[in-house]
């Protein structure tokens, strides 16, 4: 019916302890949708409270490499008996009900749910797709979660929904990697000397020589005169400044320029004189 499915990634107390059930499920394949989000997401158990197709080819299709997901899937005929081992539950619910219940956004439920997580499994509870969850449902819940999408177009997906939960506790589960360092995928890589980076910043003075070179280049091109810079130089030099530049890139602008220079007839040797410190590594650009 269906092709392995690579392994699973994540702490027991997620994989496991994290419970996403849904409630009489119409479609299968939405069944299929939110498996894979689980796995995106490093999440495992699933439980399927009276589906109303399950399994078939379009859950097991829809799945999309989650298979084992659904191969492991409880099957319960209702409510009670998915909940009847959990420390907690939370189930998704929009706001405006009559009696005010505990009501939490997505971040805020995933902490709370991960930290319950450690005593004992924690539902998180999805309803039908056409209404949701009923009220006598929703009372079954220590928290309601609420997902503050458009109110013009406030209608989630079920697949949408859990994957709003599961990219909750995922984030979590990273920050909280290594004794609180985090992981180094939540870690931005912008420029030069970030982790990750392939090539180390380029030194002021290579720096200096290439803005000497460009101004050489400028000048031999008719583009720029020193006799009357105005401020071309002040805002090139503000440009490649805001760039951070590795040292790669210095050798490559610095191998264009000399390929300026000489397609524009200019002494290579003499320019590079007047305009500075050669490139380190290479001059011509390749790389």
């Amino acid at each position: 019916m269906h092709k392995p499915s690579p392994p699973l990634e994540g702490p027991d107390a997620f994989q496991d302890q994290i419970r996403i059930v849904l409630v009489e499920t119409s479609h299968s394949g939405n069944i299929g949708a939110v498996a894979r989000a689980m796995k995106n997401m490093g999440l495992a158990n699933l439980w399927l409270v009276n589906p109303n197709s399950f399994p078939d080819e379009a859950s097991y299709a829809r799945a999309a490499g989650a298979s084992d997901i659904l191969d492991r899937a409880q099957v319960v005929p209702t409510l009670d008996e998915a909940l009847e081992d959990c420390v907690m539950v939370m189930g998704t619910s929009a706001r405006g009900r009559k009696v005010p219940w505990p009501v939490l956004p997505p971040p805020e439920a995933a902490a709370i749910a991960a930290e319950n997580s450690l005593a004992g499994p924690v539902a998180l509870v999805f309803g039908r797709e056409n209404h949701g969850l009923s009220n006598d449902e929703l009372h079954r819940c220590h928290y309601h979660i609420h997902i503050p999408s458009n109110p013009d177009y406030s209608s989630l997906n079920l697949a949408m929904a859990v994957q709003v939960m599961c990219y909750e506790l995922r984030m979590l589960f990273l920050r909280n990697l290594e004794g609180g360092k985090g992981s180094p995928y939540l870690t931005p890589m912008l420029a030069p000397g970030d982790a990750g980076w392939d090539v180390p910043p380029a030194k002021v003075g290579d720096v200096e020589g290439f803005f000497g070179h460009l101004e050489q280049t400028l000048q031999d091109v008719d583009f720029h005169r020193r006799d009357n810079p105005r401020q071309l130089m002040s805002r090139l030099r503000r440009l490649f400044q805001r760039a951070k530049l590795d040292q790669m890139e210095i050798n490559i602008l610095r191998g264009i320029l000399s390929a300026v220079q000489k397609a524009a007839g200019a002494s290579g040797n003499e320019k590079r004189t007047q305009a500075g410190t050669e490139p380190t590594g290479q001059e011509d650009g390749h790389v």
